[in-house]
Formats: C-alpha cells, sequence, structure tokens
C-alpha cells in the first residue's frame, strides 16, 4: 500500500492541523518520494504540520510550470543530496498570453541553480523512482490534450505543447494508481499510455487532471471510458468545479474531495 498526502494544492481540505495553507499548484508526498513542489515555500511547512518528515531522497517534476516547480529551491535546500527526475525539456522559457499581457509560467529556476541542490536525472521513458513507484515519462497524445502557453523556437513563439507534462504510477497488483500534477498531456492519454506500459488497468487516479479545459460533454465522454473501472478519483487543482460535479455525480462511490491535509491510502 503507498500512502499519498497533499501538500499543495488550490485548496485546503482538513480542518487539523492548524495553520495548513492553500495556493494556486500542487504538490504531494507519494510514500517517499516528492511529487512536485508548489509555487511558493509552503510544502515543507504543511508537511510539518501534518506529521510528515521532509527527508525525501527523490523529487519527481510533473512538468515546468511555476505552480509546480516555484517551491523548488526552498523544498531541496530541506533534503540532503537528493534526486530529481524530471523531462529535459522543463528548462525550456514558457510564457502564457492572457488578456493582451505576456507573462513567463515556466520554472523560475536555471538549470544550473537546480543542479547545485540536487543530482538532476532526465528522462522520457518511464523509470522507477521508488519501489513500485514510476515516473512516466512523455506521454503520446491520441486524443486531445491540454497543452497551454507559447514557447519559444527557433527565434519565434508557437504552441507549446507541454511536451514535459508526466505522472506518477503506482503498480499495484491489481491495478494502477496515478497520480497527476496538472495533466496537460490528456487525462485519457496519460491512463491510456499507462495502461500500455504496464499492462494493467488503472483504477485510481489522483491529482490534476486539467479537465477545466474541456466542456461537460467532453467531460462525460471521458467518464464513460471509465465507466466500471475506478475505485477512486480525487481530481484536485486544475480539475475544476464543473469536472468534479460531474465525476461525482457519476462514479459517487469512487469519487473523493481532497485537498492541503488529505491522506488517501491506494
Amino acid at each position: 500500500m503507498v500512502k499519498i498526502s497533499i501538500l499543495a494544492d488550490n485548496r485546503v481540505a482538513a480542518l487539523a492541523p492548524k495553520g495548513l495553507r492553500g495556493e494556486w499548484g500542487f504538490a504531494a508526498a507519494v510514500d517517499d518520494v516528492l511529487f512536485d513542489t508548489g509555487q511558493t515555500g509552503i510544502v515543507p511547512e504543511n508537511a510539518a504540520r501534518m506529521g510528515i518528515n521532509f527527508d525525501f531522497e527523490t523529487v519527481v517534476l510533473s512538468h515546468s510550470h511555476y505552480d509546480h516547480t516555484g517551491g523548488l529551491p526552498d523544498a531541496l535546500g530541506q533534503l540532503d543530496d537528493p534526486t530529481l527526475y524530471c523531462h529535459p525539456s522543463v528548462w525550456t522559457r514558457r510564457r502564457l498570453d492572457h488578456d493582451g499581457r505576456r507573462r513567463e509560467i515556466g520554472l523560475p529556476y536555471t538549470r544550473e541553480t537546480i543542479a547545485d541542490q540536487a543530482t538532476i536525472v532526465e528522462h522520457t521513458e518511464p523509470v522507477e523512482v521508488a519501489e513500485n513507484i514510476y515516473a512516466l515519462g512523455e506521454i503520446p497524445r491520441p486524443h486531445p490534450d491540454a497543452a497551454i502557453g507559447m514557447i519559444e523556437a527557433d527565434g519565434t513563439l508557437e504552441d507549446d505543447p507541454v511536451r514535459d507534462d508526466q505522472a506518477l504510477v503506482v503498480d499495484r497488483d491489481d491495478g494502477l494508481a496515478l497520480v497527476l500534477g496538472c495533466g496537460h498531456a490528456g487525462l485519457q492519454n496519460t491512463i491510456e499510455y499507462a495502461e500500455s506500459e504496464f499492462e494493467k488497468e488503472v483504477r485510481a487516479v489522483i491529482g490534476g487532471t486539467h479537465l477545466i479545459a474541456f466542456d461537460d460533454e467532453t467531460v462525460h465522454q471521458i467518464a464513460d471510458d471509465l465507466e466500471g473501472q475506478l475505485e477512486l478519483f480525487a481530481g484536485t487543482h486544475c480539475t475544476g468545479a464543473d469536472a468534479e460535479r460531474i465525476f461525482a455525480q457519476r462514479f459517487p462511490d469512487a469519487f473523493e474531495s481532497v485537498g492541503v491535509g488529505s491522506t488517501l491510502v491506494v
């Protein structure tokens, strides 16, 4: 069994312990693996309040966006010689045009800065980061994805496919549990790729699914594909209120509302 504790999310779900803080972003402790680091430095603070020892040897980035990586130096600074797993393109500058204003949305630190704090392992294929826990790597996309922003290529700006988006896979005897940071690769694509790589069915989905990017009809279509499959759906961060409502209606026995302070066992 693997314990998953939500350390950063848009909302605080637990009444106790007191002092837990939320922010737009995501981070979770997946057993002894730290998955993402939130937007600021709240992750070590929330972990301490939740009684979680902040002694991770392994950190995995779901993708480069600032709300998942902004807290990286604060987290790494409290660890002893950690290993950081990430896609090689996480260091690329990323931008978003919003209301006529352009802002940086990528990882706000250079590779050289992070290399002073951790051993960096870049990968595009699935890699085991702890016993029965895998970083999935780059995800093929036969179905629509939820990519956002712009990336600079050859001196010009083009749509960013967010190729660095990945999930964690918990490989269990009876199926797979997925932990997603944002799900920019698309929930259907992520599930199908994990199932093809591990030859087991995904039974649990936890984390940011970016279903907020799709209309209700599309969310229902995605739910149709998962009918009779999920034993747990715990969407966070960018899942969106409408998608959560739909999944709660479609899968009442599997749906669980979570946030900072929540702990799940899969």
